[in-house]
């Protein structure tokens, strides 16, 4: 008997497309409101939320598009830089995309006449996950099946490059370790790398495959969580390679594993993305079960607001977003 509430969405937004895969930015960029960008078929869009639980005389969530930009080929992946300013004149909206056709490509707009991309070329196999470096911006990374981790410049130049031993599943970068950077592989491995010497210098084990999604805790930099095979799994590096805990928690698979921005307890995870739904989950590590269950319409793409303990998971035609207590 499960004693977690399943609930509905709390908000949602109709999108024109399928969603597959969706991010609030997750730096401050000098406005009240909520940047969030969404990826569909070839389209990725910038909009603008702002939530009851912020501001008290609006009821419900208040939405805007920013812009849409055309994108040609089906978004995978999207990453926030942090340059990205709401209050600076022009206006900068910075963020890359990882596609179908293998290529990163890097957006920069002033939301009038300014449009331009860059195309990133060097993957030979689909690209799984990408991030900027969190604090200057000047660099991204991203993993591939390709079995490499590799960081690139602005200007499209890649300055390191990892062999993996497996498919590079989620590449993460902490704003307060910016010389390291987390890499998890499909095979259940996850390192961590100094990128001054350009060499792995600690290792996290996963008793299960396989792994699909690991993240790097932003409210504590000891603590790591991931999904394999139908489990969550948490690790806390300074006391083993191997995990602190593990749950059951997807029965057809998991699929996403997102820390809350708020808290080192918090967490979301999804299933697999179905044919008809898939499962989301708010987890608390204080709690046995899961503290929200959520189903969505082909779901994919999570993750969480900055300052609130609120997610977003892309669905069928709709942005779907869920308020947890923490």
């Amino acid at each position: 008997m499960k004693q977690d509430a399943t609930r509905n969405a709390a908000y949602t937004v109709d999108c024109e497309d399928y969603v597959h895969v969706v991010e609030f930015n997750p730096f401050e960029s000098g406005d009240s409101g909520n940047l969030i960008a969404y990826g569909g078929s070839n389209y990725v869009v910038i909009g603008l939320c702002t939530f009851q639980e912020e501001e008290a005389d609006i009821e419900g969530i208040q939405y805007k598009t920013l812009r849409t930009f055309h994108h040609g080929v089906r978004v995978d992946g999207i990453a926030w830089s942090p340059e990205t300013k709401l209050d600076s004149l022009p206006p900068v909206i910075k963020f890359c995309t990882s596609a179908a056709d293998m290529k990163i490509r890097l957006f920069t707009s002033d939301l009038q006449d300014k449009n331009e991309y860059k195309v990133l070329e060097g993957h030979s196999d689909f690209i799984n996950d990408l991030v900027f470096h969190p604090k200057e911006g000047h660099e991204i990374a991203s993993v591939s099946d390709d079995h490499t981790c590799r960081i690139w410049n602005l200007e499209g130049k890649q300055t390191a490059h990892f062999l993996l031993h497996s498919p590079g599943m989620s590449v993460c970068w902490h704003p307060e370790e910016a010389f390291k950077l987390m890499v998890a592989e499909k095979n259940g491995t996850i390192r961590f790398y100094d990128l001054m010497a350009q060499q792995a210098i600690l290792s996290l084990q996963s008793e299960q495959t396989p792994l699909m999604s690991a993240h790097w805790c932003l409210k504590n930099t000891f603590k790591v969580g991931a999904v394999a095979g139908n489990d969550w799994i948490i690790w806390d590096i300074t006391r083993s390679s191997y995990p602190q805990e593990t749950r059951p928690v997807h029965t057809d698979r998991a699929h996403l594993f997102r820390w809350s921005a708020i808290s080192e307890n918090l967490f979301a995870t999804t299933g697999y993305p179905g044919k008809m739904t898939s499962q989301f989950q708010i987890h608390h590590l204080g709690h046995s079960q899961p503290i929200l269950t959520g189903s969505v319409a082909v779901g994919s793409g999570l993750s969480w607001h900055r300052t609130l303990p609120l997610c977003a998971v892309g669905g069928d035609h709709k942005l779907l977003f869920w308020v947890t207590e923490i």
